[in-house]
């Protein structure tokens, strides 16, 4: 099964970027044909830009309600006929309106092994200094539906990545990251092939 995808993010895109050449070498059928950020400035927009992708720049300050904001939402997937959507360091979160409509078709990746450093405040560099902090010398990526909870929704697929003596948060991100760009499309396949059982975790040690 091929499944148009809208990748939202924030950030510089590196998860986007992933994805697309996931999709150009064959390890996913699927394949993105929009990308929105709240971001005007994001390196995913000029990542989407470069491989001639929709983009789109979209933020509440834009409107003068959330009401035509999530109304604006609604219509692009419309128009792009969006089957997935894939939050890759989205920093909004989504509104329950569109949580509804979209119900088990909404992923997000978050840097942790879930349900541990998840909720509101802990993305990016934040998570990683807690996992640090703790003391812990497991951590992970987890990809997961999203539900009207942060970081809450049925987990789909986690893989492990170890903590190393002397790890600051920014060489724990580094390895994760690289995780990341590997587990993100593997879901998606799993998506594609109909092999997702949503609740039960499967971990990749």
């Amino acid at each position: 099964m091929k499944l148009n995808l809208c990748v939202l993010a924030s950030g510089r895109g590196s998860d986007l970027r992933a994805i697309i050449k996931a999709s150009k070498t064959g390890i996913i059928r699927s394949w993105v044909r929009l990308v929105i950020s709240n971001n005007s400035k994001s390196g995913a927009l000029k990542i989407a830009k470069l491989n001639k992708i929709p983009a789109c720049h979209l933020s509440h300050i834009m409107f003068s309600s959330n009401e035509l904001f999530v109304k604006e939402f609604l219509r692009l997937l419309k128009k792009y006929k969006i089957d997935l959507i894939i939050l890759a360091g989205y920093m909004k979160m989504i509104d329950p309106s569109i949580v509804k409509k979209f119900r088990n078709r909404i992923l997000n990746i978050h840097p942790a092994l879930l349900p541990k450093y998840g909720g509101k405040g802990m993305y990016g560099i934040h998570v990683h200094q807690a996992v640090i902090n703790s003391g812990d010398k497991i951590t992970g990526v987890t990809v997961h539906y999203v539900d009207e909870i942060y970081d809450h929704g049925a987990i789909i697929l986690q893989k492990h990545v170890k903590v190393k003596e002397g790890d600051t948060p920014e060489t724990l991100r580094k390895r994760v990251l690289r995780t990341e760009h590997k587990l993100y499309p593997e879901a998606i396949k799993m998506l594609e092939t109909n092999k997702i059982n949503a609740g039960k975790r499967k971990v990749k040690k």
